[in-house]
C-alpha cells in the first residue's frame, strides 16, 4: 500500500500502482468527470500514469492556472491534428499553451491560408473533440522518434529530437494525431467544449529571422460555451480601451513611418493633455513634499 496526503493533511492508503483518476472516482464521481490532471509531489502528470510511493498528491482542475495551461496545451493538439486532415503534408513545428489560449507555428507549404480560413479549422477541431479522443503517452527512443519523424518528413520536429537524449522523449497520441510532447495533457479531447481561433501571424522558426518564416494560429478553448462568450466581449471591450484606437479617434498623437512606429508624435490635443498631466503632477509632488518632479 502507497499514503497519498491531500493539500488538507488528511490521508488515504491505496494499492501501489493506483492512477490519479482512480483516486479521483474513490472521492466522487464529479470531481472523476472534472479533474484534467494531477500533481503529484509537485510534479505535474496525467491521470493514467501510476503511483508507485508515498505522495503528496492535488487534483487540479478548470478553476486551477494548470488545468487552465493543461487544456489549452491539449488544445494546440487537437488544432495540430485538424490541420493535418484539411491540410495533408504541413510540417508542425511547436504548439504551446500561453497566458490566455494556445497557438501552434506551421509550415504550410504550398497551402495558402488566411484568416477566413479558422472557421473550417475550428469546426475540424469541435467535431475531434466530440469524439473524446484520448492523450496516450508513450516513452519512446531517439532513434525510434527520428525514425518516425523522417518517414512524415518534418524537418522541425527532427531537430527538436536531435538535441534530446533516451530517457528524455515523449510521444502524446489522439486519434490520428502523434506529437513530440513531454506533457502532461488532459484526459480526452471531450473536455473542449467551446473554440475561438483568434488570428493568423508570422513567426519565425525558433525566434530566428534567419530562419523560415512559420504561420502560427492563436486560439483558445473553454469547457463551456458561456465562458468563450465572456473571454470574447472582454476581448471586444479591452479594443475599445485599446491606447491606439483612442489616440487616433481623440486625436492625440499619430505615428509615421519615417520616425518610426513606436515613436507617438504628438498632436495639439495630445500636447495639451500632456501639459495638464505634468502639471497635475507636479503641483501633486509639491504637496507631497518632493524635490525632483516626475514628468509622465
Amino acid at each position: 500500500m502507497i499514503k497519498i496526503t491531500f493539500p488538507d493533511g488528511s490521508l488515504r492508503e491505496y494499492q501501489k500502482g493506483t492512477n490519479s483518476m482512480d483516486i479521483a472516482k474513490s472521492i466522487s464521481e464529479g470531481l472523476a468527470r472534472n479533474v484534467l490532471l494531477a500533481k503529484v509531489n509537485g510534479k505535474l502528470q496525467d491521470l493514467s500514469l501510476p503511483i508507485n510511493e508515498d505522495s503528496a498528491f492535488e487534483l487540479l482542475t478548470w478553476r486551477d492556472e494548470e488545468g487552465k495551461s493543461t487544456m489549452w496545451h491539449s488544445s494546440a493538439h487537437l488544432m495540430a491534428e485538424a490541420l493535418e486532415q484539411l491540410y495533408p503534408g504541413v510540417k508542425l513545428a511547436i504548439g504551446p499553451p500561453i497566458a490566455r489560449g494556445f497557438y501552434y507555428d506551421v509550415d504550410f507549404c504550398d497551402y495558402q491560408i488566411s484568416e477566413k480560413d479558422l472557421p473550417k479549422v475550428e469546426q475540424k477541431m469541435k467535431e475531434l473533440a466530440k469524439q473524446k479522443l484520448t492523450f496516450t503517452r508513450k516513452e519512446v527512443s531517439k532513434s525510434d522518434a527520428l525514425s518516425y519523424f523522417e518517414k512524415k518528413e518534418d524537418p522541425y520536429k527532427l531537430e527538436l529530437i536531435s538535441e534530446l537524449e533516451d530517457g528524455d522523449i515523449t510521444f502524446y497520441t489522439q486519434g490520428s494525431f502523434t506529437d513530440l510532447c513531454k506533457g502532461p495533457h488532459i484526459p480526452h479531447t471531450g473536455h473542449i467544449k467551446a473554440i475561438k481561433l483568434l488570428s493568423i501571424a508570422g513567426a519565425y522558426w525558433r525566434g530566428d529571422e534567419k530562419n523560415k518564416q512559420l504561420t502560427r494560429i492563436y486560439g483558445v478553448s473553454f469547457p463551456k460555451k458561456s465562458e468563450l462568450v465572456e473571454h470574447l466581449q472582454m476581448i471586444e471591450e479591452a479594443k475599445k480601451r485599446d491606447h491606439r484606437k483612442l489616440g487616433k479617434e481623440l486625436e492625440l498623437f499619430t505615428f509615421s513611418q519615417k520616425v518610426g512606429q513606436g515613436l507617438p508624435l504628438w498632436l495639439p490635443n495630445g500636447t495639451a493633455l500632456r501639459e495638464r498631466l505634468e502639471n497635475f503632477l507636479k503641483n501633486a509632488q509639491k504637496k507631497a513634499g518632493y524635490n525632483q518632479v516626475i514628468t509622465p
